[in-house]
């Protein structure tokens, strides 16, 4: 194991389990059949999940598989790595925990598994831009995407002639005439902080670099420089919402659009379920944000939304991709596309949902960058920082403390890219 998981950032449990070594991956039951374990992080695929499970037992004599949909599912796998109750494979999305799991070595290379092939290479190198330092191997089999932009009503625009703005100026013209016409722009649901992170990972992906947040490890810039722009831009958004977004929770915002009291919501995708259970019937669609002055420099946001890793020293991996194979057969893997409006991260003939009609030709060109809060730790509460500086709107203030709140919270990793580099070079 590495010594430096010791040293990362609420990962300790990581270097526990780890040293201990990893008792084995599948295991037997009474009945001679092999037995796989998953834990997945999505409770509200929960009923997908278990038609998976019920389907797969039926088809299989040779293995028994049991999956779990629990809530707080990650705070359940720490909890369980730290007592070496491993499952065999876990859903999880492609966030700082990857990171943080590759780092500390309790996921295998999966580099060996043949429905890797079958993977669209964007999101392969989305988990690769993950890792902490470059790794040798693969640990991930990603399985579906989000994306996330802005949603808006499609019969409201078509009945007023609004064009989907291409640039920002094009958006801020658009705002000004939806509200002279007495209708609400957007909706925001700031009360639940993480909703803050939605507007900011949809803007920042167009105005900042890609790997700024390597950039900054390595000391060759800094937050202020890099976020001021998408800073002020997200301050000119909130005139056009309602006047307390903090005020309002996340089920506020989707109950609201999905009854009409705004034209647009920027938010994921992820969010589409959840505003049709209050309106089945609304006609939905959705467009990259355009925070760009340059169209052609506008990209999709677009991340990792769940995929799936086998444990370190599986005993039976061959059992485990039987499983892989099995979820990433495309009746399978559209029942789930379908249910979540999701996007596949298999290459193939899937049929996406109408509602991401806006983004589909950024999604065909592959133009798509992943969340920025997908590499910043836990621990920095960015969310809530976000929050704070869109109530007090002081852009320097906000930057300034995110810098350095960085070093506070990423000296343990700055120091590991400092001491990879002194090795291997930039």
């Amino acid at each position: 194991m590495k010594g430096k998981a010791v040293r990362h950032l609420g990962i300790a449990f990581c270097c526990i389990a780890a040293a201990a070594g990893i008792q084995g991956c599948a295991s037997s039951n009474d009945s001679g059949k092999t037995k796989i374990e998953i834990v997945q992080y999505k409770p509200e695929a929960a009923s997908y999940f278990a038609m998976v499970e019920e389907k797969f037992n039926a088809q299989h004599d040779d293995i028994q598989l049991k999956i779990s949909s629990p809530n707080d599912a990650m705070t359940i796998l720490k909890t369980r790595f730290i007592r070496e109750d491993y499952p065999d494979i876990i859903g999880i999305g492609g966030d700082i925990n990857y990171s943080y799991f590759v780092d500390a070595e309790i996921l295998a290379d999966v580099s060996d598994y043949a429905g890797l092939q079958d993977i669209n290479q964007a999101y392969r190198d989305i988990d690769e831009a993950l890792e902490l330092v470059p790794t040798e191997g693969t640990y991930a089999v990603p399985y579906v995407a989000n994306a996330a932009g802005v949603l808006y009503n499609r019969t409201m625009f078509e009945e007023h002639g609004w064009q989907i703005p291409q640039t920002w100026a094009e958006m801020q013209a658009l705002c000004t005439q939806i509200q002279s016409e007495g209708i609400l722009p957007f909706y925001f649901g700031f009360k639940d902080t993480w909703t803050c992170l939605a507007p900011w990972n949809a803007m920042a992906v167009s105005l900042a670099p890609a790997d700024v947040t390597k950039q900054v490890n390595r000391g060759e810039t800094n937050f202020a420089t890099e976020y001021r722009e998408v800073s002020e831009k997200y301050l000119d958004l909130l005139q056009y919402s309602v006047e307390d977004p903090f005020a309002y929770s996340y089920n506020d915002a989707c109950t609201a659009f999905a009854r009409g009291e705004a034209a647009m919501y920027p938010i994921g995708s992820y969010a589409i379920p959840q505003i049709l259970s209050v309106n089945p019937d609304l006609n939905i669609d959705s467009f990259v944000m355009p925070a760009n002055d340059d169209a052609a420099k506008n990209t999709l946001n677009s991340g990792i939304d769940l995929q799936f890793c086998v444990m370190a020293d599986c005993k039976n991996k061959e059992a485990a991709y039987k499983v892989l194979d099995f979820l990433l057969a495309e009746e399978n893997l559209q029942q789930y596309i379908d249910a979540q409006i999701a996007i596949p991260c298999k290459e193939g003939n899937f049929t996406l949902s109408p509602m991401l009609d806006g983004m589909n030709q950024h999604i065909a060109e592959g133009r798509m960058t992943d969340y920025q809060d997908h590499y910043y730790p836990s621990e920095m509460a960015v969310d809530a920082q976000i929050q704070t500086f869109l109530i007090q709107k002081d852009v320097d203030a906000f930057l300034q403390k995110f810098d350095t709140d960085w070093l506070r919270y990423n000296r343990d990793i700055i120091r590991l890219v400092q001491e990879y580099e002194k090795t291997h070079g930039n």
